[in-house]
């Protein structure tokens, strides 16, 4: 089976083509296809938005696997202007390179302090054939895998994850793109995110079709 990934993020998708391994799936990307035209992302939640793009790639293909996300700083309220949300690479109106969030995060960590607990809320959505299926975890389990941003960012860098250069594991204190992909290390934490990604693995199959 083949299926659209609808981005042009490469860490977007080497983690779907990561947690869709053990299934008979070929992925495609936008670039593959020649598809240039994106949707108008007009939702209020990372679900909407990716149910948004989906529906919009399924125009030019049968199945399709879309996600979004929102950065949220829990000290924060949620309608404050500094509040990032679903504008993660746009937040002032202005899209933003990967070099130039890294400087615009840090700078807004620097003013709370140089250390804020942040999470980001995923919202995906799977088209197959005409029928449309979305899924997000509720912010409170979200929370869960919260991680500091900070002021000061490390040399190294994840090509299409730019915060993660800024990104601190609250428990070692160590950079994300120090961790690899042990983000998150202790017991709990660990079998939470396992959780989830088994909830995450559980719907794209049954959206698709395809046998766990």
């Amino acid at each position: 089976m083949k299926v659209l990934i609808g981005t042009t993020n490469p860490s977007k998708v080497r983690r779907f083509e990561e947690l869709m391994s053990g299934f008979d799936i070929e992925f495609v990307t936008l670039g593959d296809l020649g598809i240039t035209q994106e949707p108008d992302e007009s939702g209020k939640t990372p679900e909407e938005n990716a149910a948004i793009k989906a529906k919009f790639y399924g125009s030019f293909f049968d199945r399709v696997i879309c996600n979004d996300s929102g950065l949220y700083f829990d000290g924060l309220p949620l309608d404050d202007e500094r509040q990032p949300g679903l504008n993660i690479r746009a937040p002032r109106g202005k899209r933003l390179s990967d070099d130039e969030m890294i400087e615009y995060y840090a700078a807004l960590s620097s003013s709370l302090g140089g250390k804020a607990l942040a999470y980001y809320l995923d919202g995906i959505a799977v088209y197959n054939c005409g029928k449309l299926s979305t899924y997000m975890e509720d912010s409170e389990a979200t929370r869960a895998s919260s991680f500091y941003l900070v002021s000061r960012p490390s040399a190294k860098r994840h090509p299409g994850w730019p915060l993660d250069s800024i990104s601190l594991n609250r428990n070692t204190m160590d950079y994300f793109t120090e961790s690899g992909d042990n983000k998150y290390d202790t017991t709990n934490e660990n079998i939470m995110l396992g959780e989830y990604r088994q909830r995450l693995v559980s719907f794209m199959a049954g959206a698709l079709e395809v046998e766990i």
